[in-house]
């Protein structure tokens, strides 16, 4: 039989991509008709006949060795270098992906988390356990076929695992009885017994009305559920909350069609998280379930400045009048129908009591990565109201993210591959660029230093002064952010570039008006600290630089990208990181979170040389009014 001949599916004219994908299941360079036949599943000589015809359209080459009569490989070995690889590890729960996908990376995020990477080469993810119980799946088939999408083959004790780490996860439920108290329920007496009348402390079960019930005092709820959390069984939360005193409102804009996804799925399950890209429109979400509740509502945000734009944006947005919305921070203290404050504010022992006597039906936790901070957590008692988390980053660097769906909700509206594909999102484009020292006396003042001084003197590197100024001058025209975390390195960036620098010393007044101006497009640059970082809203922002950054924060780094991600056009963001220093894994770090998520993120060697780098030195303060202090989680915020 030769090529073309067969009855039978014609196998001799296979496709190239066949010899490819065979090359990848078998993971060899190179491939035998005897090895092909069995991954084709044909005989020998249909699989030769198949190979040789291949040869002839230049797609493969053979030789003869001593071992195999013949060997074939492809015709153009840098054709390998383009196709995505899979390798699974699944006892470690592992899996090595190169060249991936921006689908792939998309929908790994969904049950994986990315754990290291080496740019645009190779990503190493793992599968945890809260992975799999965050996972935004409503049943154990929709988890299970985004991960046989994923996969080149299956592994049937993998998938196992999932399947048990996703019944683990609904193994105790709280309900709310007829009576009104709230009621424990475990799978199995044994659970009950075992697990949670052995971990819970005596008070917070306050009797038992069964071997699988127990009645649970209100005011330990959120420690019940942190408990049981840790103990490795998440908590499903379904009991009747509070609606809060009626407030009739109405939003006066139409939702998108995901946004509308995003108010059932939460409508339904009372509480949870928005996990979508800056730009997806989460804030109008929230009004949007805010008139869906009709109840009187609670929003907390980690600044003003946040919370002139929440009143800014319920006036422009819903029926609410001037009336009917306070602001509860320093500046102000208005508890009305609506009312905005601030975690830090919320959080104080004397005004606490303010926000748990009044009756709402709603609280609004915006930026809620901040809800594990020691102080603001505080807030997250309010167990009994419908709770709503808004982030694009809800990743911290204690790994305590996961005490966010835990005392808030699950996550909602992940898939941010999908609102890139639908042009709701820009996805921009990053850029890792390495900045030369200045000269040998900076490079040796660096290898001398140690700890904190050590960071801030890579940080502040005078050559990432002309590497900003060449990129400001190659994207003249557009409107550009630079960020910085250290102070003096803000004013000397400021000064160099001859604009203006936003910090936490800027007057509040101040901050608003350059802000506005440059929402306005009269002012094309700012210099930002970190009192930039969360929420502020700056929609015409094209290009954002980093001249320096919280060590490796993850967050940190999505939230700086996420200022310019926004419908229209593709944004650009630079992460300056001096070569030869520790700034190097600390940009491919900050910059992980968002690979996750399906951002392609490049390197590249900076514009400028050392003979064109600044010569000035930098300042050592740093600008705390954001809340963090290096690489750890602070609590003030005003």
């Amino acid at each position: 039989m030769t090529a073309g001949d067969s009855d039978d599916g014609d196998e001799a004219s296979v496709d190239p991509d066949a010899f490819y994908d065979a090359l990848e299941a078998l993971g060899q360079p190179v491939l035998t008709a005897t090895r092909f036949a069995q991954h084709r599943d044909i005989d020998q000589e249909t699989a030769s006949e198949t190979l040789d015809s291949l040869i002839g359209s230049g797609e493969i080459e053979r030789q003869d060795v001593s071992t195999d009569p013949v060997v074939y490989y492809p015709a153009d070995w840098a054709s390998m270098t383009d196709r995505e690889r899979i390798v699974v590890f699944p006892d470690r729960r592992q899996l090595v992906v190169d060249k991936p996908h921006q689908f792939t990376r998309a929908q790994l995020s969904q049950f994986a988390r990315l754990v290291d990477t080496t740019g645009d080469e190779g990503y190493l993810y793992e599968i945890t356990d809260t992975d799999i119980w965050q996972a935004p799946y409503d049943s154990i088939e929709e988890l299970l076929g985004t991960v046989r999408d994923v996969l080149p083959e299956a592994h049937p004790e993998l998938a196992e695992w999932i399947e048990d780490q996703y019944e683990r996860a609904r193994q105790f439920r709280l309900w709310t009885h007829e009576e009104g108290y709230v009621v424990l329920e475990a799978a199995t007496a044994d659970l009950m017994g075992n697990v949670a009348r052995q971990k819970l402390e005596a008070g917070q079960l306050r009797a038992e009305l069964s071997d699988t019930e127990s009645w649970v005092a209100e005011e330990a709820i959120a420690e019940v559920k942190r408990t049981l959390y840790e103990a490795g069984y998440p908590v499903l939360d379904e009991r009747d909350l509070d609606t809060g005193d009626p407030l009739p409102v109405d939003l006066t804009l139409e939702l998108r069609p995901y946004q509308h996804e995003w108010v059932d799925s939460f409508v339904e399950r009372k509480a949870g998280v928005l996990v979508g890209p800056p730009g997806s429109g989460k804030t109008v979400a929230a009004m949007g379930i805010l008139a869906r509740i009709e109840g009187e509502t609670l929003i907390l945000v980690p600044g003003r400045e946040l919370a002139v734009q929440w009143r800014e944006e319920l006036l422009a947005h819903t029926t609410l009048t001037e009336d009917q919305i306070g602001e509860y921070h320093g500046g102000q203290k208005q508890v009305r129908p609506v009312t905005i404050a601030t975690y830090q504010t919320a959080g104080m022992d004397r005004h606490r009591h303010i926000f748990e006597d009044r009756e709402w039906g709603l609280i609004v936790y915006d930026e809620v990565q901040h809800v594990p901070a020691d102080v603001r957590r505080r807030t997250a008692d309010l167990q009994s109201r419908h709770r709503l988390g808004l982030s694009a980053s809800p990743v911290r660097e204690d790994d305590r993210e996961e005490e966010i769906f835990t005392l808030i909700g699950p996550p909602i509206g992940t898939d941010w591959d999908a609102l890139f594909d639908a042009g709701y999102v820009a996805q921009p484009s990053v850029e890792i660029r390495y900045v030369p020292w200045t000269d040998d006396t900076a490079r040796n003042e660096y290898v001398s230093a140690h700890g904190h001084e050590r960071r801030m003197l890579a940080a502040s590197n005078p050559a990432k002064i002309a590497e900003t100024r060449e990129l400001l001058r190659r994207h003249a025209g557009e409107q550009a952010l630079i960020f910085v975390d250290y102070l003096d390195q803000g004013r000397e960036l400021a000064e160099a570039l001859d604009v203006p620098f936003v910090s936490g010393e800027t007057r509040h007044a101040r901050r608003s008006q350059l802000f506005e101006q440059f929402r306005e497009g009269t002012r094309d640059a700012l210099v930002v600290s970190r009192v930039g970082d969360e929420g502020i809203d700056l929609p015409s922002a094209a290009v954002a630089i980093v001249a320096s950054g919280l060590g490796g924060s993850r967050r940190q780094g999505a939230q700086r990208a996420g200022r310019t991600m926004r419908p229209e056009g593709q944004a650009t963001v630079y992460v300056l990181a001096t070569r030869g220093s520790r700034e190097e894994d600390f940009a491919r770090q900050r910059t992980r979170y968002l690979a996750e998520k399906g951002v392609r993120v490049t390197e590249a060697d900076a514009t400028v040389g050392e003979a064109e780098a600044d010569e000035e030195a930098s300042g050592t303060e740093v600008d705390d009014e954001a809340g963090e202090a290096d690489e750890t989680e602070a609590n003030a915020d005003e």
